[in-house]
């Protein structure tokens, strides 16, 4: 086994490094969820709190590390006989993203349980994490389903299997670390707030530090054993202050001043729920015991609100996740004793959370949580910015004329997002697990039957009794039991939904705009993005204007990065409509070989125009002929508007075999028609 690399040498990051140990503390906080880019320690940090954590006493020979002092009840292995226990170390279980539902809770034989009656188990990674760690690196990018299991193990403290009504259960207690980089996509705000803790890091700006961080790195490449020796006494020191910190926990006091402190700052940030309030409980008391006290003070309530709110204030993927710690002191102040510390005071109470008496750069790791008032501008037109206003130029006002004009405009803000009608790829998929489109898929409503491929998941019981029944003479049956052989296993094929690729082909050409329609057209990009966030699917964004068309974004699991970069897009000149489609082309192709089973929905954005070049309307057709060749489903949106329309658009879409809707049919509550599916070439064909 290689060795770990030290806690006590990880540089900076102390809102990480005080989140993971916090939980190790006191494990009931429910786990931390770590945010942040790639090559910031995050995966690094996890592997190396496992050399921290105390040992633990386990049952001899027992699967489910059962604690020989209670050991489980309903434990599968047992019951088990008083014996004394065995010393091991505490596991760190690491989640891989590709992951099966039989792999994380464990797979029954359900041969063996429908004809000998008895429950075989083959244990699953929950089982392994049971008294230690479990970490899901990537966690954003985990199924679902997978994710629904993990929190619910982690909320419950057990993990049920159940295949056909045979039922097994087993304890599976363990430290939750996710890890995820914002940009490779968000979690649902439902499963955010299953984490305890959320901590943002970054890469440290400071030389020295950066330096420093290089050099250690370096050491370690070079002789791991040896640096891990030089670091011995720091993890000496840290994993007893651990350990006291543990002992000291349930003689720390929560008293009705700061109780009251924590329940106000839930209700002032207006947070869901009530689990705000008992992690920041729970997270304020550890702090306490992390320091060596034993009652809480505002302080503890303060840095536990900055670990524990900022992911719960999230109302849609366009919302940066922060805290306003102006509001935050106000609100302390206000709910507290008159005696309450004042702002000025750090909110830290052990600014050196591993005590190791090394100087990391005084915390220029993650640092505090961003501010929700910070540097990044919000994707909706609230008037905020003077960027989200046209600069008086270029066409100025709303009655300014509708023909295209070569002057590049300064980007304008969206209106306000809305709930669009249901766009879906016809047919039935095989993609990644999402909400749109009709797919096969190992969760949904059963369709059928099929021979299983490998291993048994989903049992089909009437068809395997079915397949069964007429071999029960020739098997020699002769008790009240049916004679089932793995032949006779039927999988039960289900159909669900898939998540797609959403490509979106923009016009940001001069016309588009005219009479500031450019802000209604953003509105209703981003209302669709916000509809690809709640279906699972990944995006991409391609603009045109000019003389050519780009990739504003390559296809993403990032809405919130689609957002920005929709946010940001300047408009002005020609409309070359034929190298926008083509340029999606392109994109298309390129994604079909990396993910070949995710099927693409192209959404085109446009009044349907097309200048530039010689021929600029057969070049558009053509382009457009050329998807529909290819079978990509696709749907155009109409900006066209006015009381004169040239219906170029619905041109455009007949030539891409899809379907055309206006601005106002797109929106859910409108009554101009009904659902609109999106029709591919094959069907029209």
């Amino acid at each position: 086994m290689s060795t770990p690399y030290p806690f006590t040498a990880i540089v900076g990051q102390d809102d990480l490094r005080l989140g993971l140990l916090l939980n190790a503390v006191s494990p009931a906080v429910g786990g931390v969820l770590v945010r942040g880019e790639k090559g910031t320690a995050k995966s690094t940090a996890v592997r190396a709190l496992a050399a921290l954590m105390p040992e633990v006493s386990v049952v001899p020979g027992c699967r489910f590390s059962c604690d020989p002092v209670s050991p489980d009840p309903a434990c599968p292995d047992g019951p088990h006989a008083e014996a004394a226990g065995v010393s091991r170390a505490a596991r760190t279980v690491e989640l891989p993203v590709g992951a099966s539902e039989d792999r994380l809770v464990g797979a029954l034989d359900i041969e063996r349980a429908l004809s000998e009656g008895v429950k075989a188990f083959e244990p699953g990674l929950l089982a392994d994490a049971h008294r230690g760690i479990l970490y899901v690196d990537e966690v954003n990018l985990l199924h679902d389903h997978l994710v629904d299991l993990l929190l619910d193990a982690a909320a419950m403290g057990a993990s049920y299997v159940e295949r056909e009504g045979v039922s097994v259960r087993h304890a599976a207690r363990f430290l939750l670390v996710g890890t995820m980089n914002p940009e490779e996509g968000e979690l649902r705000p439902q499963l955010l707030d299953r984490f305890g803790l959320t901590v943002e890091v970054a890469a440290s700006r400071d030389t020295d530090e950066r330096v420093e961080v290089v050099r250690r790195r370096l050491a370690y490449d070079d002789d791991p054993e040896g640096f891990a020796a030089r670091w011995a006494g720091e993890e000496g020191a840290l994993r007893e202050r651990i350990a006291a910190a543990r002992a000291l926990l349930p003689r720390v006091v929560l008293g009705d001043g700061v109780l009251r402190q924590i329940a106000a700052t839930c209700a002032a940030f207006e947070v869901d729920g009530m689990r705000a309030d008992i992690v920041m409980a729970r997270t304020a008391t550890a702090l306490a015991a992390w320091a060596g006290r034993e009652e809480v003070t505002a302080d503890d309530v303060r840095q536990a609100a900055l670990l524990a709110l900022p992911h719960r204030r999230r109302r849609n993927p366009f919302d940066a996740p922060g805290l306003d710690e102006d509001k935050l002191d106000q609100t302390l102040d206000e709910a507290g004793p008159q005696e309450n510390n004042d702002g000025d005071d750090q909110p830290d109470p052990d600014p050196d959370p591993d005590g190791g008496g090394d100087d990391d750069g005084g915390g220029g790791g993650g640092g505090v949580p961003p501010q929700a008032d910070g540097d990044r501008t919000p994707p909706r037109g609230e008037g905020g910015s003077d960027s989200d206003t046209p600069s008086g130029a270029s066409g100025g006002g709303p009655d300014a004329p509708g023909r295209s004009t070569g002057a590049e405009q300064q980007p304008v803000a969206s209106a306000e997002p809305f709930r669009t009608k249901t766009l879906s790829v016809p047919g039935l998929g095989e993609g990644a697990a999402g909400r749109r489109s009709r797919a096969r898929t190992e969760h949904g409503r059963t369709t059928g039957a099929r021979r299983p491929q490998g291993s048994l998941t989903k049992l089909h019981l009437a068809a395997t009794v079915q397949a069964a029944a007429p071999h029960q003479r020739a098997r020699g049956r002769s008790g009240r039991g049916l004679v089932v052989r793995r032949d006779d296993l039927r999988q039960a094929t289900r159909e669900g939904r898939e998540g797609n690729l959403v490509l979106f082909v923009v016009d940001a050409s001069g016309s588009m705009a005219a009479r500031q329609r450019m802000s209604a057209v953003k509105g209703a990009v981003l209302s669709l993005l916000l509809d690809a966030y709640q279906r699972r699917d990944k995006v991409g964004l391609v603009t045109f204007r000019g003389k050519e068309a780009e990739v504003a974004l390559p296809p993403t699991s990032s809405v919130d990065a689609a957002a920005s970069r929709l946010e940001a897009l300047p408009t002005g000149g020609r409309t070359p409509l034929a190298a926008g489609l083509l340029k999606a082309h392109d994109v298309l192709r390129v994604e079909r070989l990396r993910d070949p089973s995710r099927r693409p929905l192209l959404v085109v954005v446009t009044d349907g125009r097309a200048t530039g070049g010689p021929e600029p309307v057969a070049l558009a057709g053509r382009a457009g002929r050329l998807h529909r060749s290819e079978g990509t489903a696709s749907v155009v949106v109409d900006c066209e508007s006015g009381y004169v329309r040239l219906g170029l658009a619905g041109e455009l879409a007949r030539e891409l075999g899809g379907t055309a809707v206006t601005l106002d049919e797109l929106r859910a509550d409108s009554i101009a028609g009904l659902v609109k599916d999106v029709t591919a070439a094959g069907r029209a064909a």
